[in-house]
């Protein structure tokens, strides 16, 4: 029988692990995993107020609501790579010929306006609204098709022309969505799956959810009240990726060192700066990421969240920093978000 000897941990490492877990225990969801990757090392820390379920929590997958855009947009650019589209093609030319746009805006958005969302489209379809406002602890995206998406685009008047102003859109994912399907000549989960998974190596990355056991229940803002998986329906490019930390550190790690990925053109080109809002104070915006000054260079994040979880990535180049972070929770008061972000930041401070 082979002896197993003990792991060493230098002092460096642990106090980074003591650190994590100070942090992680500010975050209040019944699951939570952070984590880091730090010059090529990673570092999980698994809590949460509820039991450790039957499958360790660093190995569940978990939605990651709106931080699925940043895949959607990777998968853009690497289609564009192959040359089967540029991201300034109207999406008109991506969509069924048949499908009629009586308002001349519509007909002048391009791929690159949905992915910064400066398309002049709202947040979403005003026929969700009522839903919404109606129960807004249910998700009306399960019941909507890609028929009704395009029908709701041919009947929505942009507030704005094309590439004028910022304005949060998930409806304009979705339909980037549905373009890139069209132009890949397969549907999106198969798609996102064949050029942008399989390339990074994320195994534990999907759409939909998986087997029992191996998705994260999310719960309500009260921390206790479980739901059911989250279906985004047509709106699966805005939000319906799931994953495991490991996972996401991996997509973290693919964007801090590019060259070493057989996506290293999309990843860098999704780094660009596109725009810059907000005056002096605001921020800029990526292809696809969200970007804020630091110390050395800037820091690139996104987060998501969904009807019962929430989700952070976020990293900092210049010093090769990224931080992950999930918790099984909707609501503000479960601070994931801030928690994960001034760790980032403090973190990316000292490595600088």
């Amino acid at each position: 029988m082979k002896t197993l000897l003990p792991v060493r941990t230098t002092g460096s490492e642990a106090a980074l692990r003591d650190r994590i877990t100070l942090e992680a225990a500010r975050i209040e969801a019944p699951d939570v995993v952070l984590g880091v990757t730090r010059g090529g090392r990673r570092t999980v820390v698994t809590g949460g107020r509820a039991p450790e379920p039957a499958t360790p929590r660093e190995a569940l997958r978990y939605e990651l609501g709106s931080l699925s855009k940043t895949f959607t947009v990777l998968l853009m650019a690497a289609l564009a790579a192959e040359g089967l589209l540029t991201q300034d093609d109207r999406l008109a030319a991506h969509l069924p010929r048949t499908l009629r746009l009586p308002h001349p805006a519509s007909r002048r958005i391009a791929l690159r306006h949905l992915a910064t969302h400066t398309s002049g489209l709202p947040r979403i379809p005003r026929d969700l609204l009522p839903g919404a406002l109606l129960r807004p602890r249910h998700s009306g995206y399960a019941r909507y098709d890609t028929e009704r998406l395009l029908r709701a685009f041919a009947t929505t008047r942009p507030r704005h022309p094309a590439g004028r102003r910022w304005n949060y859109s998930n409806f304009g994912v979705a339909l980037l969505g549905s373009a890139l399907a069209r132009a890949g000549s397969a549907a999106y989960p198969a798609l996102l799956g064949t050029r942008v998974l399989r390339p990074l190596g994320l195994t534990g990355t999907t759409l939909g959810p998986g087997p029992v056991g191996a998705d994260a229940v999310g719960h309500r803002a009260n921390g206790r009240s479980p739901l059911p998986p989250t279906d985004m329906g047509a709106f699966a490019a805005a939000g319906a990726v799931r994953a495991t930390p490991h996972d996401m550190l991996s997509y973290l790690e693919a964007h801090l060192h590019p060259a070493g990925t057989p996506l290293s053109g999309p990843l860098k080109e999704v780094q660009e700066p596109q725009l810059h809002r907000g005056g002096r104070r605001g921020e800029t915006h990526t292809l696809t990421w969200f970007q804020h000054p630091a110390p050395g260079g800037p820091i690139l994040f996104h987060a998501g969240a969904t009807f019962g979880q929430q989700a952070f990535a976020g990293y900092h180049p210049a010093s090769g920093v990224g931080v992950a972070a999930v918790a099984t929770r909707w609501s503000r008061a479960c601070r994931l978000v801030p928690v994960a972000y001034e760790l980032l930041y403090a973190l990316a401070e000292e490595d600088r």
